[in-house]
């Protein structure tokens, strides 16, 4: 099923969403919020997937859906954890700077924890205070869980996967050198995220399966495809593994996201290429400038701009949207 939450307080109004984007039902009789509902998964998720059915099959009250009225699917939630299944990325950001991925990072996932109070919608601004910040997207998938209990193993994590979203992971390049020269962690490089207008359960999606998805993540920036990276393809740690990596110490409470990281392709083996050129091209800004160091010595292209806006979305083999689509303008800031 599709469930989305439309503006309405903190935590929006839950509704269940058509499986092709068009129509919505108001699900807050069932539960009020997307965490209400998460919170008592196991009971409430049999009566939303009775009432998509229904609404699929025009039986159920609907109204149009337009996904400009979405908050991110969960507006805050208690936990946000991003991994970086995608060595590749990792290994680019080190050689451009002259260093060498450490062999545990390929047994061991990256992972942080960011900041979950503040998310924006899936149509809503990126606001920043200054271009010299670096200002990036990051385009990832990610999954959102139920209670999980402390210990699980991968397959086991599978199972407490219960949504599929899309993020875009806004990131301050500017900022993180002296955030991690600290040796401890990310706070102001990271800029709230956007999700997907709607999160979906796993079954939706037909090709899910072992922890990933078998798709390309579109990419535009500025109206001009930017990004067209295969989810599975160099993939080196699926969802469940990353979801067993943030388990192993402490339980995960319902409504815990755990990103992907940036998904990053290889080219041939090698760095990664444009679309123009042939290649999947990219999911971050930042990637093209570490290949561009690389092969030239310099960073040519430029971080985003006021002004600039990015669309991700991911679409089945019918070219019909599964999570419908995130778009962000950045915007200056006015205090």
């Amino acid at each position: 099923m599709k469930l989305a939450s439309l503006k309405n307080g903190r935590d929006g109004q839950l509704v269940v969403v058509s499986r092709d984007l068009t129509q919505a039902n108001d699900a807050s009789d069932i539960a009020p919020t997307m965490q209400a509902a998460l919170d008592e998964w196991d009971v409430i998720a049999p009566q939303l997937a009775a009432r998509y059915e229904m609404l699929n099959a025009g039986k159920a009250e609907s109204f149009a859906f337009d996904q400009s009225d979405c908050e991110s699917p969960l507006p805050r939630a208690y936990q946000w954890l991003d991994g970086s299944a995608y060595l590749n990325h990792v290994e680019l950001v080190r050689k451009a700077r002259g260093a060498t991925v450490p062999e545990s990072f390929y047994d061991d996932p990256l992972m942080y924890q960011g900041a979950s109070d503040t998310f924006i919608g899936p149509r809503d601004a990126i606001v920043a205070v200054s271009e010299s910040h670096g200002i990036d997207m990051e385009a990832e998938i990610t999954v959102i869980t139920d209670d999980v209990p402390m210990g699980v193993t991968a397959d086991e994590a599978m199972n407490h996967i219960k949504l599929i979203m899309l993020v875009n992971d806004v990131s301050l390049r500017g900022l993180i050198p002296g955030e991690l020269a600290k040796g401890f962690g990310f706070v102001q490089s990271k800029a709230s995220c956007a999700f997907s207008p709607v999160a979906v359960t796993p079954d939706e999606i037909e090709t899910w399966a072992d922890g990933t998805i078998d798709l390309p993540l579109l990419v535009d920036y500025n109206g001009q495809p930017f990004g067209k990276a295969n989810v599975k393809t160099d993939m080196t740690f699926h969802m469940g593994e990353l979801v067993a990596h943030a388990a192993k110490t402490r339980h995960l409470c319902a409504g815990t996201i755990i990103g992907s990281g940036t998904v990053s392709n290889k080219f041939e083996g090698g760095e990664g290429k444009k679309i123009e050129d042939g290649g999947v091209g990219y999911s971050c800004i930042a990637e093209i400038r570490m290949i561009e160091k690389i092969q030239t010595g310099e960073f040519i292209t430029p971080f985003m701009r006021f002004g600039d806006t990015v669309g991700i979305e991911m679409n089945d083999a019918n070219g019909q949207s599964i999570f419908g689509r995130i778009e962000n303008v950045v915007e200056e800031y006015d205090a």
